[in-house]
Formats: structure tokens, C-alpha cells, sequence
């Protein structure tokens, strides 16, 4: 930020014409903050995430350094169920509506604010009749004692804006309503990523009750073997006890699934916006969706103008300076100037009679001189004000590359994740398979079998989850690096696109 700007000696009525048509603006002018001077977000360098082979959601990803992010980035998951219900959540969602509301608000304060660049101007008429005493000197020239005054006139009031208290108040409101304006921005990040987020939980949980279905009805199959060969006396009460305990335990683990995969539900409804009762069409399945393979990271120079809480930050700090001006403006004379004309006559056809008319001008100034120092810790407070502003923003861009170096690093692990947990679940497999065959021949006790069914259902959930992480932490990144939101056509961003951004390296593959 610069320094305060001062007026130099000049004549005085030189200086008072400069004032009058353009004054000195108190307080410091804003300057934006700049970038952080780091090249990457993690200490070590990025390379393609590991591939799964032939599990849904095993492709190896890319990470593509400058490479845009689309507006619609949740198409490249390939799924028009899911392209449309986020367009639909973007379309009648309440909190984005009240966003939108709120940025309404904060503009037309501004122009509010900006009607006192110009004159204020009245104009009325006023109708009285009045009885004077005899013992005083009539009012009207005509020494008549009751009479009729009618009196319409123009009053016009003007505040030159000498010291900036208006432009630095415009100022403020202006930062205000484009803090606001990001706030809008945040908010549709923030739905799109919820929804998507929650189409794939809902996907996971899917699929997570039908292997466990599949694994109730194999339990339960095993269960009447088991009690035919019981009452054969080829098998043992511990055996078949013990299936039974198993059937029970994975009954257990279904209730919790479905009850999640309801509450999901309900909550992608909510997301756009309609009642649980009119939950979405759509349903979502892992292998219905596509991992995108090629991933955007944007230049850490970038991403604290595609960052929306950056910029809110941003823009609190410029209101912030700008308040210091209104502090400072509030310390220095205000100068008023007023002008009226109208006519007074004891009859409406006499207003337009000579001598009728009048008119007057005038001008005041105000100088603070005492108000128990008041308006100096008002500054003082101002100028805090700004330091903690400078801090938050400090603080809100260290948030933005952890998440960013958060997601990134959680991708690499999610990956290797998944490879580790399909190869657990072949293993699972594998041994689940001899282990039957050792029982059907006669090497093996049911309680191994039991044990190989439990490891690879373990697995299958585990592989699960996994493939979901990978879906999720993409959503996570594309929200982490800014959402595209100045490609989008429904936002306005004629004043806060990022300027970095107008020619990518790369567009991500449709």
C-alpha cells in the first residue's frame, strides 16, 4: 500500500478550486497483495499416479501442469445422470439463491453510496394562513392581519468530496460487494463439489450393499449345508454355531449401509433443491462413472486468483484499507453548500408577479476540534483493522496450498491404495478358493472356511472403499484449485476472473 497522499501550498484560491473539483483522498491506496514466490505444492516432484488393472476405477491419472478447468469439470466423469442433477442443484438450490440475493444487495448499496457524488436537490410547496395580533406589525405589505402564504421552492444541498470521505466509502462498498461476489462464487463451488461428492458416496454404498448381499445369501447357503450335514452327523454343532454367528455378524453390517445410503439420498435432494419425499431419479453406481485421467494443476501463482476464499480475503483487506481513508477523512473539515429559490405570495396567481422571487447561497465548513479523541482511536482502530486483515489473508492463502498439496498427495495414495487393496481381495479370493476345496476334501475344518469368507469380505468392502477415495479426492482437487468458475457462463465474472487464466496450456480431454 502507498502512502497517504497530502495537498501542497498553493494560493489560497487556487486551492480552493482544486478542492472543490477534486480534492486529496485520505488515507493509503490499496495495493493487491503478491503471489507467493513458490514454483510447487508439494516438496517433492509430481508423477503419474499407480494403475490398478481391470477394477473399475483403476486408470493411472495424470497430473497436466496450467491445464485449465472447465466450468462443467464434473462431465469428465462421463455420467449424464450426474451432469444433470448438478445443473439442477445449480438451478434451484436455496443457498445459492440467497447468494445471489446477497450480492444484489451489496451492489446496490454501492450505487446507493455513489448518489452522494452528486447535488441533492428538493423541491416543494407550502400553503398557510395565518392570523397576525393587532398589537404587532402585520406580516403581509398590505397591513392585512389574517392572510393566506403560498410559498413553492427549490433547495439544493452539495458535499464536495475534498478529502476522499465519499470515494474512499464507495471504495469500501465496492470491495464489499465483490467480497460478496466471491462468497457467490464459493457457494456454487461448493454445491457442484457436494453434490458430486455425494453421488459417488451414494455409488460406494451401493455398491458396498450388494456385496454384502451377495455375501449374506453365500452365508446363509453355507448355514443349510451345514445343518443338513449336521443331522447327518458329518458336521458338528461348533460348526454349524459358528455359521450361524457369521451369517449374524454380516447381517449386522447391512442395516448401517442402508441407513447411509438413505441419508445420502436425502441429502443429494436437499443439494437440489426439493423435499426427501421427491428424491432424485437419478442413481449412481462406481461402474457407471469414469476417473478422469488427466488432472489439472494450475501455477501456485494462479491459484490465489482462482481460489474464491482468496479473493474474498482480498477484498476484505481492501475494504479494510479503504476504511482507513474514511477515518482519516472524518478528522478534516466538511464543507457544505446549499442553495434555495422560490417565491412567497398571498395568492397562487400572484407567484409569478414581480418581486415575488427569492433566493439565497450559502456555505459552511465543519471542523472537528474535540471530541475526546474519539475519531483518532477510530483510526488507530482502522489501521488494526487492516493489519489483521493482512494476516487472515496470509492465513486463508497457506490454506489454499495446504489443500491443494492435501489432495494431491491423498490422489498418489489413493492410488496406491487401491492396487494394494485389489491385490488383497485376489489373494482373498485365491484362498477362499483352495480353502473349500481343502474342506470339500476332507484337509480342511469349516472354521478355515469361515475365516477365508471373512478376510475376502474385508477386501471386497476395502476395494470398494478405495475406488470411491479416488472419485472423492478428484472432486477435491478440482474444488481445491478453484472449480472453473470463470469459465462458467452463469456467474458473473467480468470483474474477477483471474487474468492468469485467459490461455491454458492444456484443455483437459472431453
Amino acid at each position: 500500500m502507498s502512502g497517504q497522499r497530502t495537498c501542497g501550498s498553493w494560493h489560497p484560491l487556487a486551492m480552493a478550486g482544486t478542492l472543490l473539483l477534486a480534492g486529496c483522498t485520505a488515507g493509503p491506496d490499496f495495493k493487491r497483495p503478491a503471489a507467493p514466490e513458490v514454483a510447487a505444492y508439494t516438496p517433492a516432484p509430481l508423477s503419474a499416479t499407480a494403475a490398478t488393472a481391470d477394477v473399475p476405477g483403476g486408470a493411472a491419472q495424470q497430473f497436466v501442469p496450467g491445464m485449465d478447468i472447465p466450468g462443467e469439470w464434473w462431465a469428465l466423469f462421463r455420467s449424464p445422470a450426474l451432469s444433470t442433477l448438478v445443473e439442477r442443484a445449480l438451478k434451484n438450490n436455496p443457498d445459492l439463491k440467497a447468494a445471489r440475493a446477497a450480492l444484489s444487495v451489496a451492489r446496490e448499496n454501492v450505487l446507493a453510496q455513489r448518489g452522494a457524488y452528486y447535488p441533492t436537490i428538493t423541491a416543494g410547496i407550502s400553503a398557510d394562513r395565518s392570523k397576525t395580533s393587532a398589537q404587532l406589525a402585520p406580516v403581509p405589505n398590505s397591513g392585512a392581519l389574517l392572510y393566506s402564504l403560498y410559498t413553492p421552492q427549490v433547495s439544493v444541498s452539495y458535499v464536495p468530496d475534498v478529502f476522499g470521505l465519499n470515494r474512499r466509502t464507495v471504495e469500501s462498498l465496492n470491495a464489499q460487494e465483490q467480497q460478496t461476489h466471491f462468497q457467490l462464487v464459493a457457494a456454487h463451488i461448493s454445491l457442484s463439489a457436494n453434490v458430486v461428492a455425494a453421488a459417488i458416496q451414494e455409488a460406494s454404498l451401493r455398491a458396498q450393499i450388494e456385496a454384502t448381499r451377495e455375501l449374506i445369501a453365500l452365508n446363509g447357503t453355507v448355514l443349510e449345508v451345514l445343518r443338513q450335514q449336521f443331522t447327518h452327523g458329518y458336521a458338528s454343532r461348533l460348526d454349524v454355531a459358528a455359521q450361524e454367528a457369521q451369517l449374524a455378524q454380516v447381517n449386522a453390517t447391512l442395516p448401517p449401509l442402508l441407513k447411509q445410503l438413505t441419508q445420502q439420498r436425502d441429502l443429494l435432494a436437499a443439494l437440489s433443491g426439493t423435499y426427501p419425499s421427491q428424491e432424485p431419479a437419478e442413481q449412481f453406481q462406481l461402474t457407471r462413472l469414469q476417473l478422469p485421467q488427466e488432472l489439472p494443476l494450475s501455477l501456485p501463482s494462479r491459484l490465489i486468483e482462482q481460489r474464491p476464499d482468496v479473493r474474498q480475503a482480498e477484498e476484505n483487506l481492501h475494504a479494510a484499507c479503504a476504511q482507513i481513508g474514511v477515518a482519516a477523512a472524518n478528522r478534516l473539515p466538511n464543507i457544505t453548500l446549499t442553495a434555495d429559490i422560490g417565491a412567497s405570495a398571498l395568492a397562487i396567481g400572484q407567484l409569478a408577479s414581480a418581486g415575488s422571487g427569492f433566493w439565497d447561497l450559502g456555505a459552511s465548513v465543519v471542523q472537528p476540534v474535540f471530541q475526546g479523541g474519539a475519531l483518532l482511536h477510530k483510526e488507530r482502530a482502522a489501521r488494526a483493522a487492516y493489519e489483521q486483515a493482512s494476516e487472515q489473508y496470509r492465513g486463508t492463502v497457506l490454506v489454499a496450498f495446504e489443500n491443494v498439496a492435501d489432495t494431491l498427495s491423498a490422489l498418489e495414495h489413493d492410488a496406491d491404495a487401491l492396487q494394494a487393496a485389489a491385490a488383497s481381495r485376489d489373494a482373498a479370493q485365491t484362498t477362499l478358493t483352495l480353502v473349500r476345496r481343502q474342506q470339500q476334501a476332507g484337509y480342511a475344518g469349516y472354521l478355515q472356511v469361515l475365516n477365508a469368507e471373512q478376510a475376502y469380505q474385508l477386501a471386497v468392502l476395502s476395494q470398494i472403499q478405495a475406488e470411491a477415495n479416488r472419485y472423492a479426492d478428484t472432486v477435491a482437487l478440482f474444488q481445491s484449485l478453484g472449480g472453473g468458475w470463470w469459465n462458467r457462463t452463469d456467474i458473473d465474472t467480468a470483474a474477477g476472473a483471474p487474468s492468469a487464466v485467459g490461455a491454458p496450456v492444456h484443455q483437459p480431454r472431453e
